[in-house]
């Protein structure tokens, strides 16, 4: 039991460390807001869609498309989201009820779940969560715009607005791109490949330190039993309802491991550009951020733990 726990820590420590770092670095002034907003910006617009594209390149999408996996994940993330929302008309004021579900459903599984898939499984991992990234940025897009728009007269909601907003983004352009060419075996100049490489490399471990970076302590204790509730469902309720369904409909290995992963990632830090862009309740945002970034060194470590013991992951 205890190699399956030092397992686990070597599976997750790398991952929190840098979030935590970034963190570190924020409070001693080695990086200021400045330096993190050109980051993210460069993470986003550059260093990720790098990493997605590569990691679906060199996949072997025909054992990493898996029908059943993908149908899976994305009715998790249909009824995520519907109990999120179900929870926000319950515990909310109307106007907190956009912030509330979006931080409840909305993983960072761009950056904190596939950086553990890939600490998990390899190359394998990255293959299968890039996969699985590109429905994320659809979907998490998609629904937050939808939600936050329902509540918010700031954020257009009309179809054409959500198809542009996600047509637009670079994560999903670099899917749709490197898609075809992963599958008509099109090959690249090496020196394009290794440069390629370089960039994919920065993105995780900077985006972990941006992510540690823009961490306030001040939005949490400004926030009260809401960014509790919400980051409970993220952080409890959904991966542990997601992964027993997930069990119960025999997914086991990578997948199993995987799909806990992506659904029991912290809430993603676009949730609260996004609040602000709504100007919605920013403060929310942001603690329900601090709060599932910390308790996922703990649900993530425990999750991981308890299927490995059970020999399901």
């Amino acid at each position: 039991m205890l190699a399956i726990f030092i397992q686990t820590l070597n599976i997750t420590a790398p991952v929190f460390a840098m979030l935590f770092l970034g963190i570190f670095l924020k409070r001693i002034g080695a990086i200021n807001d400045s330096f993190i907003y050109t980051a993210s910006a460069l993470v986003f617009n550059v260093c990720m869609p790098a990493l997605l594209f590569l990691g679906i390149y060199h996949a072997d999408l025909h054992a990493a498309m898996k029908p059943g996996l993908l149908i899976y994940f994305v009715a998790a993330t249909f009824a995520s989201f519907a109990f999120s929302w179900g929870m926000a008309l319950w515990r909310c004021p109307p106007e907190d009820r956009g912030i509330y579900t979006q931080g409840a459903f909305r993983g960072n599984n761009g950056v904190v779940g596939l950086a553990l898939a890939g600490s998990m499984y390899g190359d394998q991992g990255i293959s299968l969560g890039a996969i699985l990234a590109g429905l994320v940025i659809l979907l998490y897009n998609s629904l937050s715009t939808v939600i936050l728009a329902i509540y918010s007269p700031n954020i257009k909601s009309d179809p054409w607005s959500i198809f542009k907003s996600v047509l637009c983004n670079p994560l999903i352009i670099s899917v749709l791109v490197a898609a075809p060419m992963a599958y008509l075996q099109i090959g690249l100049p090496n020196w394009l490949l290794t440069s390629g490489d370089y960039l994919a490399q920065m993105s995780l471990p900077l985006a972990l330190i941006c992510i540690g970076g823009t961490l306030s302590l001040a939005a949490l204790r400004e926030s009260g039993d809401l960014a509790i509730s919400a980051s409970l469902v993220k952080m409890v309720w959904l991966p542990l309802l997601g992964t027993l369904v997930a069990w119960l409909l025999g997914f086991r290995g990578a997948e199993l491991g995987i799909l806990f992963l992506y659904i029991g990632s912290p809430t993603a830090a676009a949730s609260y550009v996004m609040a602000r862009a709504a100007n919605g309740n920013h403060q929310l945002a942001a603690a329900i951020i601090v709060i599932t970034t910390v308790a996922a060194a703990i649900t993530t470590n425990i999750g991981i733990f308890l299927l490995q013991w059970g020999g399901w992951i």
